[in-house]
């Protein structure tokens, strides 16, 4: 049977881990941009869940509609708005999970289009807003406990 521990324990040997809780992690994957969080969630009936989630931008600054549309499209994930950031979400069962295959290919598969919806939602959305003071890290610091929180609400 898989642990969240496994689960923590594979991230780690594969990924710089930029923050960490007891129930939540958030790395890169490789050397780019796009940044990814994994919450640990437990089911009402004792079960539990494991979220891969990516960021694809502000909600206010790209078309809900075209992302619902590209997410319509992809094989893992679904869309969802959290806190004002818009997130391509995909969520596994923590029980028999190989690490191999139903977490490492999904992760990959959500981040890739996350990227992707982020690149093509920004050419195609509205101009960027002037940054302000700390702007610049906003999506790198979605409270991610918050956002796990939300996530079991």
């Amino acid at each position: 049977m898989t642990t969240w521990r496994d689960v923590i324990n594979y991230v780690r040997t594969k990924y710089e881990i930029m923050e960490e809780t007891d129930d939540w992690l958030r790395f890169r994957l490789g050397t780019g941009e796009q940044q990814v969080t994994v919450h640990h969630l437990p089911d009402a009936d004792g079960s539990a869940w494991v979220e891969i989630s990516s960021p694809v931008g502000r909600a206010d600054d790209i078309d809900l509609r075209r992302l619902l549309e590209l997410a319509g499209t992809s094989v893992v994930g679904g869309a969802a708005v959290v806190y004002g950031v818009a997130l391509l979400k995909h969520t596994v069962p923590l029980a028999d999970l190989s690490v191999h295959a139903e977490f490492e290919h999904p992760l990959r598969l959500v981040v890739a289009h996350a990227d992707a919806f982020e690149r093509e939602l920004a050419r195609a959305g509205r101009p960027p807003r002037p940054a302000h003071a700390g702007e610049g890290r906003l999506l790198a610091e979605v409270n991610a406990p918050a956002l796990a929180a939300f996530s079991r609400g």
